[in-house]
Parts: structure tokens; sequence; C-alpha cells
């Protein structure tokens, strides 16, 4: 199987590449390397993989010297002419898109940057996709697309029609953008809400990140809502695993599918989407223990008011997930963080 992976220069689509050549399954990557956060932790990442930095050149596909069956291309999605030549010479079977503009709080002042990468780039794939017969899209949705839903845990039978930020918003408009090409198209697309996914190699935008560099240099870390903060944190290895028997079982289309009685995460189409969470909500004061804990340090809290476009909490129902394809993340925060923090000590040391 030859698979697309965006995003390889990003946190889970590292991970993801890594897993799916681990197997068997050739690989071809392709990131953008943007400004949003520190280049050079995604020089690191393609580093990992056998991508060196000095071999990369816009448009160029490099071959790996860990993997023989990786290959990677530094291409923007929004590029529809490099992606489709890319296409064109490939021969790909099933793209993962991972690449997107990720942050709540970057929406609120660089929205430009969420239509060009989640929207116009995402129809580029779309695109791509059908003119090149591939045979399954799985790709990054968000927890974020919940908003202002405040049934808990969150459903993929839940209304998602009220976004409070443009991110958010972007990936909502994925999984309408992805349903109306299974229907016309018969494009078998799998969408996946990610839960607040940490671990090793993580984001530096996200918050474990930031309350760990923040607490080794002695600097008081940012608490927002006073603390009174849940989220379903969701370890990067779960992740992966949730997301290549994804990969593994492309939806079918069910013509005989009552839509009047259906489950909003199905259709008559070859559409799905899936929650992908721990289903354990944390307190964000426990999760800062816990890094407490891994470091052997006390964090200085600056308690905050929540900030726009924050939801309070997030806790994701797993049970499509759990019936459909046999699996459930459950790794405990206690466990992921002192992963993290001990991958954080030897890349920053």
């Amino acid at each position: 199987m030859k698979i697309l992976i965006t995003g390889t220069a990003g946190f889970i689509g590292m991970h993801l590449a890594e897993r799916l050549l681990e197997r068997g399954d050739e690989v071809i990557g392709l990131d953008s390397i943007n400004d949003y956060y520190d280049v050079n932790l995604k020089y690191g990442r393609l580093a990992k993989t056998g991508i060196p930095k000095e071999a990369i050149s816009y448009g160029k596909v490099v071959q790996s010297e860990k993997y023989p069956k990786y290959r990677f291309v530094q291409l923007k999605l929004e590029d529809k002419e490099g992606l489709f030549d890319l296409f064109a010479k490939e021969g790909i079977d099933k793209v993962v898109n991972l690449a997107a503009q990720a942050g709540v709080r970057y929406s609120l002042t660089n929205p430009d940057a969420y239509i060009e990468a989640n929207i116009v780039g995402f129809i580029h794939i779309l695109e791509a996709c059908r003119h090149y017969r591939i045979k399954h899209l799985a790709y990054a949705s968000s927890s974020s697309v919940y908003g202002s839903n405040t049934n808990m845990p969150f459903s993929t039978s839940h209304n998602v029609d009220h976004p409070v930020s443009l991110y958010a918003a972007s990936k909502k408009s994925n999984e309408l953008m992805a349903h109306t090409y299974s229907h016309l198209f018969g494009i078998p697309t799998t969408g996946l809400r990610f839960f607040t996914v940490y671990g090793p190699w993580g984001r530096p935008d996200m918050a474990l990140f930031l309350f760990t560099k923040a607490m080794k240099e002695g600097r008081p870390i940012q608490v927002f809502n006073y603390g009174n903060m849940q989220r379903d944190f969701t370890y990067i290895d779960d992740i992966v695993e949730g997301v290549i028997r994804v990969v593994d079982s492309p939806p079918i289309a069910d013509p005989n599918l009552d839509l009047g009685k259906a489950d909003p995460s199905v259709s008559k189409a070859p559409y799905k989407v899936y929650n992908i969470g721990n289903s354990k909500p944390e307190k964000l004061l426990d999760f800062i223990h816990a890094i407490e804990e891994s470091l052997g340090v006390e964090a200085i809290k600056d308690m905050l008011p929540i900030q726009p476009g924050d939801v309070p909490a997030t806790y994701a129902d797993t049970s499509a997930l759990e019936r459909e394809l046999g699996y459930k993340p459950d790794t405990p925060i206690k466990v992921g963080v002192g992963k993290f923090v001990d991958w954080y000590n030897s890349y920053y040391q």
C-alpha cells in the first residue's frame, strides 16, 4: 500500500509515518514546513525519519536515509499544480491528510492562514483524490468542532453547528466538503476528531510543552479559566493506533440507510466520522500536577480567565471506534506526561 501523509514534519504525521513504515507500507510524506512554530523542531522530526534538512528544497522528492520505503517532499496544499503533479507521478493508494493550520488562539489574529491551508488546501486534496481515484481519504478534524455544545461526552451524534473559533469552523467545513465528494464521486472519506493530543515531539504551542518549558526555567505558567478546565488528553501512540485502524477500514456506502433516523456521522455515501480520545477528561490542575511530579518541581501558577475561542471541557464518546474498529485509547496521563518529559529533557539537553 502506498500512502500519502500530509503534515509529516508535524507531530502526529511523523509518528504515523514511522508506524506505517515499520509495518511495511510505502509512505510519501508532504509538509510545507511553515513557521507557525519553531521550524527547527520540524526539521528535527524529519531528521528522525531520515530526511536531512540540507536535502530539502521545495518540490523536490527526497529519499529517506533511514527508511527505504519513505520519501518526502516540501509542498504546500495550496499549490494545486504541484500537488496534482505529485499524485500523477506516485500512484498513491490512500491519503491521510494531517496538514493544516492549527491552533485556536492563532485564528483570532491570523484568519487568512486558516482559509488558505484548511479550506483551499483541503479542496485541492479532495480534487486530487477524485481525479486519481484514491481508495480512501482519512483526514484530521478536531474536537473543537463541538464548540459551545455542553452535552457530555461529545458524541458524533451531536449537533456541531455552533463553532466558537475559525479553526473549528474550518474543520467542520472539511467534514462537509468530504461528505460532498463522497456523495458525488464515491470517494471513501473518514474524518477523525482528535482530542488534545500530547506526547514526545509534541507541538510547542500546546499546554504540555509550554508548561514544561516554563517550569524548567522557573517561570510562571498561564492557567486559563482559573484552572477550571477539563481536557480529554490523548497520548500520541493511542491516536496513531486509531488512525491506522481507520485507514485500514474505508467506509462503505449504504444506499438503504434512513437518513431521517441515522447518526450524522454516517451517510448513504461512503463517509464516516470518528472521535479519537481517551474518554477520560482530566482536570487541568491534575495534568499540571503530573508534570510537576515528572519534573520534580512545583509550578508557579498565573491564574487567568478563559480565553476567546476556548471551551471549558472536552470529553470524547469513542463508542463507535470501539464497536466498529475494536479500539479504545487508554494511556494514563502520568505515563504519557512522563514519556514527554523524558523526551523533552533528552532533546533539549
